[in-house]
């Protein structure tokens, strides 16, 4: 019986059993080797993932987004009316997916040269402190005192 350890079971972590559960599905995922891809950083919030896709055509593909999961499914459908000789080349189809933070959009689909680009745009986050209000109880009246967050 082999024990896993988890990254997310600290008292400190509150919420992250989502994240978890997304490692996992990314750890299943991984084990995937075609097509290959490229993922690059396009200017300060773009990014584009980059699949060699050769031998398909647009039609044969499809980019869809699934919960948080950008999922893109090849599938070529043989000719029947062509003889081959010898066949070195595949019909294959596969699926990859990629798993999207939060807030992260789609922004477009190309193809060129055999190879489906796919523009993504990420949010710039901005820092927030937000004030807590603590209710207190005293001898049968209720007070509100003001606290601010960001002192320790």
């Amino acid at each position: 019986m082999t024990t896993r350890l988890s990254l997310f079971n600290s008292p400190l972590l509150l919420g992250f059993d989502q994240f978890e559960r997304t490692l996992d599905r990314i750890s299943k995922n991984s084990a995937e080797g075609y097509p290959p891809y490229n993922i690059e950083q396009i200017g300060e919030d773009g990014l584009r993932i980059t699949l060699a896709v050769a031998g398909f055509t647009a039609d044969d593909l499809s980019v869809q987004i699934e919960d948080n999961q950008l999922v893109i499914r090849g599938r070529q459908v043989d000719d029947r009316e062509r003889i081959y000789l010898h066949r070195g080349i595949a019909a294959r189809q596969f699926q990859r997916s990629f798993v999207l933070a939060e807030g992260i959009e789609v922004m477009g689909a190309a193809m060129n040269n055999g190879l489906l680009h796919i523009d993504l745009k990420r949010p710039i986050p901005e820092p927030r402190v937000r004030t807590i209000k603590i209710a207190q109880k005293q001898e049968g009246a209720s007070r509100t005192i003001d606290v601010d967050a960001d002192r320790n």
